[in-house]
């Protein structure tokens, strides 16, 4: 009797996929992008004024509409993509910088107040190099403190740099309330050490350096020795000890080289875009690039495209909310679905999903009788 008994099969069937063919791939990833962009139409159908097609309307126009809504365009693209850079060499090596928030604020501080005490004193291009330099170095030094830790005493990297953001949030505020003895916490824009227009251009200086910087990771990730060795320590500590790797200097090595990244960044957003510090202004770029990062597999190349997506619905969404008097946090609601459903088709690239029929698992149990 024990050998005619029925094994029931189970419903639904999850397995790994071996390989994950790119067309397949990009399939999924368009499908998931669609569908959250209908959903977010429906959503503003019942919320708008312009209705569902007008969302779409509305969208483009944030981002097309005028020469000068393009060029924030390029310009949140390049802030964006060079933060998700930084962190990039420490993801790869599974080191979990969650500092490139304050990394990138403390260099900008450093790049403000060389602007602010230096400024008039100096040629403008003398200025902005010494500028740059610190911020290079205050980056560096922000993102090499966790690092040592880990290195010697294999401290927490996550809870430690972010604890590094709150500390550089609130340095940036205390000098802007030293530098403003009016009590309004504002500093307004500092008058010297401005990137120049090229072409006539503010933000394009910005966008080519980040341009170089992509390619410069790139390269390094990819074909450089440091490259190979913080892949090797990412994969496999005990591995990277026993061919030779000296782990402590590959962390060490990495996170500095991440913090002048930031730096970099840093210099950009000061010198180059707002002129002037305060504590929001990364605006959270250093947390969103850790999603950039991780949806473009860590490979510069592919984080251009989770960049761009990223910013144009941040600017798109925007501009629905503005059109419409609603308030900002409908656009994070867009970003947040269209976002949701990206991480969610990862898990359908990742694994295979079967529905057993009735048919199949009365065919199952039919042939375990069989063979029992």
């Amino acid at each position: 009797m024990a050998n005619n008994a029925k094994v029931r099969e189970p419903l639904i069937h999850i397995s790994k996929r071996d390989t994950v063919p790119l067309k397949f791939s990009i399939i999924v990833r368009t499908i998931a992008i669609v569908s959250a962009l209908l959903l977010c139409a429906l959503l503003a159908s019942f919320t708008t004024k312009g209705g569902f097609f007008g969302f779409f309307v509305e969208l483009f126009s944030g981002l097309f509409g005028t020469p000068r809504r393009i060029w924030n365009l390029l310009q949140a693209l390049a802030i964006l993509l060079g933060i998700s850079l930084a962190v990039t060499p420490a993801f790869k090596m599974k080191f979990w910088n969650i500092g490139a928030e304050g990394q990138t604020l403390i260099a900008g501080l450093a790049c403000a107040a060389c602007m602010k005490f230096l400024g008039g004193t100096m040629p403008e291009f003398v200025l902005i190099l010494i500028s740059l330099i610190a911020s290079v170095i205050a980056g560096a030094v922000w993102a090499v403190i966790p690092a040592i830790f880990k290195a010697f005493w294999n401290t927490n990297e996550t809870l430690f740099t972010l604890m590094m953001n709150y500390v550089a949030m609130n340095l940036v505020r205390y000098f802007v309330f030293a530098w403003v003895p009016n009590g309004s916490a504002v500093v307004g824009v500092i008058p010297h050490g401005h990137l120049p227009a090229l072409f006539g251009q503010q933000y394009l200086i910005n966008i080519i350096s980040v341009a170089f910087l992509t390619a410069f990771v790139y390269v390094y990730l990819k074909e450089s020795k440091h490259g190979y060795e913080l892949t090797v320590v990412g994969e496999s500590e005990n591995t990277a000890r026993y061919i030779g790797i000296n782990v402590k200097k590959v962390v060490i090595r990495t996170m500095i080289l991440s913090g002048i990244l930031c730096g970099v960044v840093g210099f950009l957003l000061v010198a180059g875009t707002a002129f002037t510090i305060n504590d929001a202004i990364v605006g959270g770029r250093g947390f969103t690039a850790i999603l950039v990062s991780w949806l473009g597999k860590f490979n510069p190349l592919y984080m251009i495209l989770t960049a761009l997506l990223t910013v144009s619905l941040q600017q798109g969404a925007n501009q629905i909310a503005t059109v419409n008097r609603m308030p900002g946090a409908f656009a994070d609601l867009i970003v947040g679905i269209v976002f949701f459903f990206i991480i969610a088709c990862e898990f359908f690239l990742k694994y295979k999903v079967k529905i057993r029929t009735k048919h199949a698992q009365n065919d199952s149990n039919v042939n375990k009788e069989v063979k029992a």
